[in-house]
Formats: C-alpha cells, sequence, structure tokens
C-alpha cells in the first residue's frame, strides 16, 4: 500500500505541475481540469479508501503549498475525496468512459460544495466555487472531458498504482 500511496502522491504532484503550467497556458475562459483530481479519484477507485484518504492528503498538502488557498484545505478536501471515491473500490467494472467522467464529475461537485461549506465558517477569504458560476460548469466539463483520457493512460502504470491485494 506505500508503494502505491508514493506513486499516486508522485503523479498527483506532475499533474499539479503541469496544470499549473501547461495547460495554465492554454487555459479555457481561465479555467484549467484539475488534472491532480482526477489521478486521486482513479488511485482511490483502484485502491481503496485507505489509500484514498492518505493520498488524497499528501497530494493535498502539496497542493495547498502550491495554490494560494489557506494551508490545510486542499489537505481536507482530497481527503474526503479520496476516502469517498475509494468506497466503490471493486463495486463497479472500471469501463473506459463512463466510470471515469462519473466519478471525477462526483468529485469536482463534492469538492465545490467543501469549499463553499469551509467558506461558512471561515468567510471570503480565499476563492469560493458557486454551483452557479460559469467557472465551475467549465471545470466540470473538462474534468469529464479528460477523465477517461487520463484513466486510459494512468491503467499502464497499474502495477506500480495498485497496492497488495487484500
Amino acid at each position: 500500500m506505500t508503494r502505491s500511496i508514493i506513486w499516486t502522491v508522485v503523479f498527483c504532484i506532475v499533474a499539479a505541475i503541469l496544470q499549473s503550467t501547461i495547460i495554465g497556458k492554454i487555459a479555457f475562459f481561465g479555467v484549467t481540469p484539475d488534472l491532480a483530481l482526477c489521478v486521486l479519484v482513479f488511485s482511490a477507485y483502484v485502491n481503496g479508501t485507505m489509500a484514498g484518504q492518505v493520498s488524497g492528503f499528501f497530494s493535498g498538502l502539496f497542493y495547498d503549498f502550491l495554490s494560494a488557498a489557506p494551508l490545510g484545505m486542499n489537505c481536507l478536501v482530497r481527503t474526503i475525496i479520496g476516502a469517498l471515491t475509494g468506497i466503490f473500490k471493486g463495486q463497479f467494472f472500471l469501463d473506459i468512459f463512463f466510470l471515469p467522467v462519473i466519478l471525477c464529475v462526483l468529485a469536482t461537485i463534492i469538492k465545490a460544495l467543501i469549499i463553499f461549506i469551509i467558506s461558512l465558517f471561515m468567510g471570503h477569504t480565499f476563492p469560493v466555487f458557486s454551483l452557479l458560476e460559469t467557472k465551475f460548469w467549465i471545470e466540470l466539463g473538462l474534468n469529464a472531458l479528460s477523465a477517461p483520457l487520463l484513466f486510459l493512460l494512468l491503467k499502464n502504470f497499474k502495477p506500480i498504482m495498485i497496492g497488495r491485494k487484500q
């Protein structure tokens, strides 16, 4: 399990760096897909709850240092998403199109809801996702479009991203 967590965090870091540099240059209306979130969703789905939440915590910690968000916010968001996605391990057949789209769309919605709930307690000191904003829907669409491609790419790395069978 440790190996799969380390590799997941490495892939999330690479995705976050790509997302903030190269993909950020070709952003669609200033919005980029959250590739690190999709990597986390893939890993949590194939490895389960514990690996998902630990990977989510460490990738969220790195993402906190990369972004202007308060320290710990992305840790919390990605830990919860990793744990919730891990619940579905082995419940559905991991097809190449529909399940990645559904999982990444749900993860994006959960991310927006958690950030909104945090903003209720902390005030509007950081950017909040509104489910009515165009930027949220663009990110949701970009995540849905990139999910099948990313899952297809990550399936090639399954031997190093999947922990031992329990």
